[in-house]
């Protein structure tokens, strides 16, 4: 900044642009914090969990495709990797899945699990079902599993202070790796 130009004028020009406080600009997160990518109803038809899997994989962020229930890349994700366990069906809860559901998304959670380890080497996991719109589920018409890689150190005071999370990868070079690394065949 030249003592000629205004600090206001020296700041707006800066906008965006790494600098000694090292902000991260997430503009991507105002979408999801604004709601626009949430279904305006409940029906299957608002559902992206009905709509990702007739889409092609790169464009739904589908990992793998089972029987009963696929794995999808979390499009806000709270880490790199972070993976959705969900059924075909539109359904809400956890008991409204029929045995084979239940038996392939724990299934697909274990291989999830395995592959992560394979392709980034997490130090633990997250895993977990948000159960209706009071429990925190974002999408509560339609069951997922969270599978969330988690690293040493990972979680900083971004998202407390700031309410920000750093993901340094993209989302489709995430899936692309994982899907690359899902074996053809699950565990039994």
């Amino acid at each position: 900044m030249s003592d000629d130009q205004p600090l206001l004028e020296f700041a707006d020009s800066m906008a965006g642009v790494p600098d000694a406080f090292q902000r991260l600009w997430t503009p991507h997160r105002m979408a999801y914090i604004k709601g626009d990518s949430k279904p305006t109803d409940s029906t299957e038809n608002q559902c992206p969990f009905c709509v990702k899997p007739q889409r092609p994989d790169d464009d739904g962020l589908i990992v793998h495709r089972g029987e009963t229930c696929f794995v999808v890349m979390n499009l806000f994700p709270y880490s790199p990797g972070h993976l959705l366990v969900c059924p075909y069906r539109h359904i809400s809860w956890y008991t409204d899945a029929n045995e084979a559901e239940v038996a392939e998304m724990a299934v697909l959670t274990r291989t999830a699990m395995d592959v992560l380890m394979e392709v980034s080497r997490p130090a633990g996991f997250n895993i977990g079902m948000n159960q209706g719109e009071v429990a925190g589920a974002g999408i509560a018409a339609h069951l997922h599993q969270h599978v969330v890689p988690r690293w040493q150190g990972d979680s900083n005071f971004l998202p407390i202070i700031a309410q920000t999370k750093a993901v340094p990868q993209l989302l489709d070079d995430a899936r692309q790796a994982l899907a690359a690394a899902w074996p053809t065949t699950s565990k039994d």
